[in-house]
């Protein structure tokens, strides 16, 4: 019996590259793996699994020895571990591509692209197929609670016909996001997907593209993998993503919020092509909830999943953690958690609160902590994007340009702070029963949270 192969993940805490490492010790691999910082939860997700940890990038770990070494986004050239593989002339290759070659060749990839609502509407499209008795694989930046984890292999398709099935339903969150340092290419060209979401499209990651038609262009790479067997699921709203198509397009496309494909009405009527398809019941809020509901509603139903088994299983879905997640309610005051970080998802997201606590005082607490924020290219949007908070508290610590100056439009209604004390005994002096405090970043704002809840008791 041969040894199972052996890859060592550069990178490993990531939550993509943990997904890989997790799936990969699943599929039967050897996996060990190392980052600049292994801390929990993932590092006690992967060591419960078998996953063999090292702390940094010592080139002793070349003496593991592996069949291939698997690089994560955050190495770079310098790195002395990768320096080493590379001057020793190793096998290498990034996380997308060994996903794509070794876990993804014979399966069903469902891809889930967009700015906003990746990680949501992928857990969307992969409990309809989980209700739909599919037993799909997922890989998703996040943890949808149906699931209570982030990855996982599916179990092979039989045909109905009884001519070959294949490998599997896999779901994957499809970010646009650069491979690796030696792969400037968006992620999602690697998965060729044969159910393609292409959910909206705003100009973001301004670390690595200059305007939004370099985003465009990688758009359209993306389209060009899927088979003219397979499916583009495009919301109808977006320009962007009309100017994608317009750029060649071999694969059927259905649109969805918009009269001539998938709409919703004010009374969560689900319609295609103007007939009426069910009712969608649940309890997430916003539009972007019902435009992420439609959009995996149409991929599933290529998939082979009624509309009727779909919207049933949507009455059963609960969200991912870290979106508008309650974390907690002491002296009348709620304490939120949403992974808000750039303008339009700050602004769904209040906009969404707000319809669901009515005239209720929401204190909108934002740490600027994406790249793209850091770089303060949006920020002349944020005023606008939290017009319905009724206090916004903004956390600028490290921050490169001046945060005071882009809320100034906000007047009184902003208060600024450089340390997260501060912030914090701002927040629990102005708060008051009946109020609701909606905290959003990518990042794990230095526990506010729990600070919060802890404070205002």
């Amino acid at each position: 019996m041969s040894k199972p192969e052996h890859i060592h993940i550069l990178g490993i805490c990531g939550t993509f590259m943990g997904g890989i490492a997790a799936i990969a010790k699943q599929s039967g691999y050897r996996v060990t793996g190392c980052d600049a910082n292994v801390y929990p939860p993932m590092s006690t997700q992967l060591e419960a699994q078998g996953i063999e940890l090292i702390e940094g990038w010592g080139t002793e770990q070349l003496d593991l020895k592996p069949d291939v070494f698997v690089i994560g986004n955050v190495v770079s050239r310098g790195n002395p571990l990768m320096e080493e593989i590379l001057n020793r002339n190793l096998p290498y290759a990034s996380g997308p591509q060994w996903l794509a070659d070794t876990l993804l060749r014979d399966k069903w990839v469902l891809g889930v692209a967009g700015t906003h609502g990746k990680t949501t509407t992928t857990s969307m499209l992969a409990w309809i197929l989980e209700y739909a008795g599919l037993n799909p694989g997922f890989l998703i930046g996040g943890v949808p609670q149906n699931f209570g984890i982030s990855a996982r292999l599916p179990s092979p398709q039989p045909s109905p016909s009884g001519r070959g099935g294949h490998g599997g339903f896999f779901v994957i969150e499809a970010d646009e996001y650069d491979t690796a340092f030696f792969d400037k290419r968006s992620k999602f060209v690697h998965y060729h997907p044969r159910t393609a979401i292409l959910n909206n499209l705003e100009f973001d990651h301004a670390d690595i593209f200059p305007d939004l038609v370099a985003i465009e262009t990688q758009f359209h790479h993306l389209v060009r993998t899927v088979p003219g067997n397979g499916l583009v699921v495009c919301n109808g709203r977006e320009d962007s993503l009309a100017r994608v198509i317009q750029r060649g397009c071999w694969t059927p496309v259905e649109k969805f919020g918009s009269d001539d494909g998938w709409n919703i009405d004010a009374n969560e009527q689900v319609s295609l092509n103007g007939k009426i398809q069910g009712k969608l019941q649940w309890d997430l809020l916003g539009e972007h909830n019902r435009l992420n509901a439609l959009a995996a509603l149409a991929a599933a139903r290529h998939a082979g999943v009624p509309v009727a088994q779909g919207l049933a299983a949507l009455s059963e879905f609960k969200n991912v953690k870290r979106r508008m997640e309650v974390r907690g309610t002491v002296n009348g005051i709620t304490v939120y958690d949403d992974f808000a970080h750039h303008p339009t998802a700050i602004d769904t997201t209040v906009a969404g609160l707000r319809r669901k606590v009515g005239r209720a005082r929401i204190l909108a607490v934002l740490e600027p902590r994406s790249n793209t924020m850091k770089l303060g290219v949006m920020k002349d949007a944020l005023p606008g994007s939290l017009k319905d908070a009724d206090l916004t508290f903004c956390y600028a610590g490290n921050l490169g340009w001046d945060a005071r100056g882009a809320l100034a439009p906000l007047g009184d209604k902003a208060v600024v702070k450089d340390e997260l004390n501060d912030l914090i005994e701002s927040i629990v002096a102005a708060a008051k029963s009946g109020d609701q405090i909606l905290v959003m970043s990518n990042g794990g704002f230095g526990g506010i949270h729990e600070k919060l809840l802890k404070r205002l008791q």
